[in-house]
């Protein structure tokens, strides 16, 4: 079972930097996963239009990318996607906020709640295209400065294991503030900023639990791709009840005002 974490507790008045985060158990994960498919059978109607909507996405951008060929429209498309999918998370966390709460959820309601927070949506999104494309300098920087030699495996095993050690800060980066930031907004009247530090402070104070996590998410979203995107129907939706629950597990975030 998740413990308070003492260290974080609010001083009586003043709200902290950083939203009090609990200490996790290495069981936390298949609870999310167990809540989220719950959710997702509550409200089949709704989580089947958003996974809907994601594969029809996902099969615009590879069209397009595989009958122009060019890698720069399918990094654009890529980058246009980040900024749609944060309001595409918060019309499901949406979902499970009126779960929760005892109410019918209502597409309307996940457009209502993703107007009010479009801001703060926006930095999230603005955050992460800057984190992308930082990625992909840093991927063309390795590539330059570490030759390749044909027929030289030690050369291959040093251009790998250097982009693999690159792309990981960036992917740990990117997922720590993800990880609970997105629901807290669309839960709470708080900015952007203080999200992702919480979501990073969460992370860091439960390495393992958010290990386990970020290696569901991988597995559950390439088993959707490797299904002809068609899978992504079920994954997308489940994974994003089940981050909405992670959150509300990990974070106290009673001292800052609910979204009504």
């Amino acid at each position: 079972m998740a413990t308070t974490d003492p260290g974080q507790a609010p001083e009586s008045g003043a709200r902290p930097f950083a939203v009090p985060c609990v200490r996790l158990d290495q069981r936390a994960p298949l609870r999310w996963l167990r809540a989220g498919w719950r959710d997702y059978r509550r409200a089949p109607g709704l989580s089947l239009l958003f996974g809907g909507v994601v594969l029809v996405v996902s099969l615009l951008i590879s069209a397009l990318a595989w009958s122009l060929g060019r890698f720069a429209l399918l990094a654009a498309l890529v980058s246009g996607f980040v900024f749609v999918a944060p309001l595409l998370g918060v019309g499901l966390y949406c979902v499970s906020r009126e779960l929760e709460a005892g109410r019918q959820p209502r597409l309307n309601d996940s457009f209502v709640l993703a107007r009010r927070v479009v801001g703060q949506a926006g930095v999230f999104a603005l955050a992460q295209g800057i984190v992308l494309m930082l990625w992909s300098r840093a991927g063309m920087m390795v590539n330059a400065l570490v030759p390749i030699e044909r027929g030289d495996f030690a050369t291959w095993a040093e251009f790998l294991l250097i982009g693999s050690a690159a792309g990981s800060v960036f992917a740990a980066l990117t997922f720590a503030i993800a990880a609970f930031s997105l629901p807290m907004i669309a839960d709470r009247d708080v900015d952007m900023v203080t999200a992702g530090v919480s979501s990073v402070n969460a992370v860091l104070r439960n390495k393992l639990v958010a290990l386990q996590w970020a290696g569901w998410i991988v597995l559950l979203t390439a088993l959707g791709f490797l299904t002809g995107f068609v899978g992504l129907v079920l994954v997308m939706p489940w994974l994003a009840y089940a981050t909405w629950h992670g959150y509300r597990e990990t974070l106290d975030a009673s001292a800052w005002p609910r979204l009504d």
